[in-house]
C-alpha cells in the first residue's frame, strides 16, 4: 500500500481509498481530498512536515499523519 506520505516532489497521484475514521476523515474530504481525485506534490517541508500538493486545482498542505492516511496509486 502506497501512501501521500511516500510520493515524490514532481508526481502526480490518484487517490485509492481514504482510511481513518470520522472527523479526521471528514476534514481530508471537506478538504478536496477524495477517491479518484488526481494530487500533484508541489513541495515537502524541509523537516518533511506538512507536504504542499495541487488538487483540484488549488493548492493545499496536509500534514505527515494526514497523508498517512491517503491511499494513492
Amino acid at each position: 500500500m502506497k501512501t501521500l506520505k511516500d510520493v515524490k516532489i514532481g508526481e502526480t497521484v490518484t487517490v485509492v481509498k481514504l482510511h481513518g475514521e470520522g472527523a479526521v476523515k471528514r476534514r481530508i474530504m471537506d478538504m478536496g481530498v477524495t477517491k479518484g481525485v488526481q494530487i500533484h506534490i508541489r513541495k515537502v517541508a524541509p523537516l518533511g512536515d506538512p507536504v504542499e500538493v495541487t488538487v483540484r486545482g488549488y493548492e493545499l498542505s496536509i500534514r505527515k499523519a494526514d497523508a498517512e492516511m491517503i491511499e494513492v496509486e
